[in-house]
C-alpha cells in the first residue's frame, strides 16, 4: 500500500521529534530564547507540506490552537522568523543530519536495504501556472516556452518503502553518468545495500567497477550510452548487461519505484520551487526531501509496502 499521510499535526510531529534530537535548542547562550531551533524546523517542514509561503504559514498557526499545542509554541512567530532559520537550518550539513535522522527514524533496527533505485528529476524555478503555460502555447500570438535551466533533485529510493535513502540538490540540464558513484557513496553512508538499480543515464564502466568491486553493491545498469552499434559494449560489465540484463528483469524492473516516488513528492507537495537564488533553491529541495521522509515516517505503524 503506497500512501503518505494528509495530518499536518502528525507531520509536525514527527518533523519535532527529529530535530530535537539532532539540534540544539539555541544557537546562542545569548539568544532571544523565544523559540527553539527544532520548532523552528517543524515550522519549515510545515510549510512545505501545506504548500505555502511565509505568510501562509503565520496565518495557519495563528487559526489552528492544536498545530501550536504540538509544536510547543506560546505565539505565533512573524513570518520573517522560519525565513531567516532557513538559512541556517538548511544549510548542507545541518540539512544531511536531518535527513539522516529521518531514515534511522524509519528505518529503526534495519541497517540494510535489498535495492535501491537512482533517478534523478527537475523541478519548476518560475512561478507561471500551468493554466498560463497552456494559454501560451496556443492562441493567436503563439509562443514556444523553452527552459534553459532548472532545480535538479538527485535521490536514491529504497524500492520496497519509497523512502529517498540520498538527496543531492542542484541545477540542470547536465549529464547523471557522474553523480552515480556520489549518491552510492552517500546511500551506503546510511545503510546497507545489495542492489543498486539505474537507468542507461548512469551507463558507465567505472561505475560498474566503483559498485561492484570498491563497494560490493551489486549495479544493473543498461549498456545504453553510445550509438547504436552491432559490437559489443566496451568493458567487462557493460557487456555483460547487454547480455544478461534482460533474464534478471524481475529484479531490474524494481527501478520504476524511482519514478513512482517522484510522483508521489510532485503531486503531494510541490512541482516547483520557490527560490530565486541557487542555494535558496537548494534548501528548497533538501526541504521536499526531508518532508518527504517525515511523511513516510508519519505512516510507519501502517502496512507500507511498495512491491
Amino acid at each position: 500500500m503506497s500512501t503518505l499521510t494528509k495530518s499536518p499535526l502528525s507531520v509536525a510531529r514527527r518533523a519535532l521529534a527529529v530535530a530535537t534530537a539532532v539540534l540544539p535548542p539555541y544557537t546562542h547562550v545569548y539568544s532571544p530564547r523565544k523559540y527553539t531551533q527544532p520548532q523552528l524546523f517543524a515550522c519549515l517542514v510545515l510549510k512545505t507540506f501545506l504548500k505555502t509561503d511565509y505568510r501562509g504559514l503565520a496565518a495557519h498557526l495563528a487559526d489552528h490552537s492544536d498545530l501550536r499545542a504540538a509544536l510547543g509554541l506560546k505565539t505565533v512567530p512573524h513570518f520573517t522568523t522560519p525565513q531567516k532559520a532557513s538559512r541556517r537550518l538548511l544549510r548542507r550539513p545541518v540539512a544531511r543530519r536531518l535527513f539522516a535522522a529521518t531514515i534511522r527514524r524509519f528505518l529503526g533496527r534495519r541497517r540494510r536495504v535489498r535495492r535501491a533505485a537512482f533517478d534523478s528529476t527537475g523541478l519548476d524555478c518560475g512561478h507561471a501556472s500551468r493554466y498560463y503555460l497552456h494559454r501560451r502555447r496556443g492562441g493567436k500570438h503563439r509562443r514556444t516556452t523553452v527552459y534553459t535551466r532548472y532545480a535538479k533533485l538527485e535521490v536514491s529510493v529504497d524500492c520496497a518503502t519509497h523512502l529517498l535513502l540520498a538527496a543531492f540538490a542542484g541545477r540542470g540540464p547536465r549529464g547523471d553518468a557522474d553523480r552515480f558513484a556520489p549518491l552510492l557513496d552517500a546511500t551506503l553512508g546510511h545503510v546497507g545495500l545489495d542492489a543498486a538499480l539505474a537507468d542507461g543515464g548512469y551507463d558507465s564502466e567505472p561505475n560498474h567497477r566503483h559498485a561492484r568491486e570498491d563497494c560490493g553493491v551489486r549495479s544493473f545498469i543498461p549498456a545504453a550510452i553510445g550509438r547504436p552499434s552491432a559490437k559489443p559494449p566496451t568493458g567487462r560489465y557493460r557487456r555483460r548487461m547487454k547480455q544478461r540484463l534482460n533474464k534478471h528483469y524481475g529484479r531490474y524492473g524494481q527501478r520504476w519505484q524511482a519514478e513512482t516516488g517522484f510522483s508521489m513528492l510532485k503531486r503531494r507537495l510541490a512541482t516547483a520551487v520557490t527560490g530565486r537564488s541557487y542555494w535558496s533553491q537548494c534548501r528548497d529541495l533538501l526541504l521536499l526531501a526531508i518532508t518527504f521522509n517525515l511523511m513516510l515516517v508519519a505512516v510507519l505503524w501502517v502496512f507500507y509496502r511498495a512491491n
